[in-house]
């Protein structure tokens, strides 16, 4: 028996990074799998506002997976790093169409900040528990950028049922192996919080 349809996305190229370390992760995650009991379903996003606007949406109406998690590239990171939540306002980059929203924010009216209720503080604890070869932190600043955005869009979609995993760019230090086996290793560890704690879970705001 399947428990959940489980939905990851990395992205594609944008600015430096012609190879997008996230979606090579998350490629490599698919070679390994999750648990048996896991519909792991996976998708590389375009780095533009209006498609993650209209993908999101349409990804949740469509599987109402148990869990989304969004895998992003960091070229100032140096661990993979959970993020704790989405920021609305604030997006002035613009994207790979040379197009950013003229609201600067992600829902006009929606809150400033949507945690995810998943308590990543408690999957940094596991995964770093497990003694892989791969240094996992914690972060409350997605950046502002599509990441941030993305995030901040799924969480409100989703009432929080959604996870965001920045990676450093390929070999800095992190092989794409290495960075397979930590997103694996991750997703599980929040499939595993999220049964544990369905029953207290309830949607905070209608759409």
């Amino acid at each position: 028996i399947t428990v959940g349809f489980c939905s990851v996305s990395g992205f594609g190229p944008f600015g430096e990074h012609a190879v997008n370390a996230s979606w090579i992760a998350v490629q490599e995650l698919e070679k390994l799998g999750l648990r048996d009991d896991v519909d792991l379903h996976v998708y590389e996003v375009p780095v533009e506002y209006q498609t993650v606007q209209r993908l999101i949406p349409a990804l949740w109406k469509k599987h109402s997976p148990q869990l989304v998690v969004h895998v992003g590239v960091s070229g100032m990171a140096t661990t993979v790093t959970l993020e704790k939540c989405g920021h609305n306002v604030g997006y002035k980059g613009l994207d790979n169409c040379r197009f950013c929203p003229g609201s600067q924010c992600c829902v006009e009216g929606g809150p400033e900040c949507i945690d995810s209720i998943i308590d990543m503080d408690m999957v940094c604890r596991r995964v770093s528990a497990l003694g892989l070869d791969v240094a996992v932190t914690i972060s409350k600043d997605a950046g502002r950028y599509l990441c941030d955005f993305t995030y901040y869009t799924s969480l409100y979609q989703s009432c929080g049922r959604s996870a965001f995993v920045h990676v450093p760019p390929l070999g800095k230090p992190y092989s794409a192996e290495q960075l397979g086996r930590a997103l694996q290793a991750i997703i599980e560890e929040m499939l595993d919080i999220l049964e544990h704690s369905e029953d207290k879970i309830n949607c905070q705001h209608e759409h």
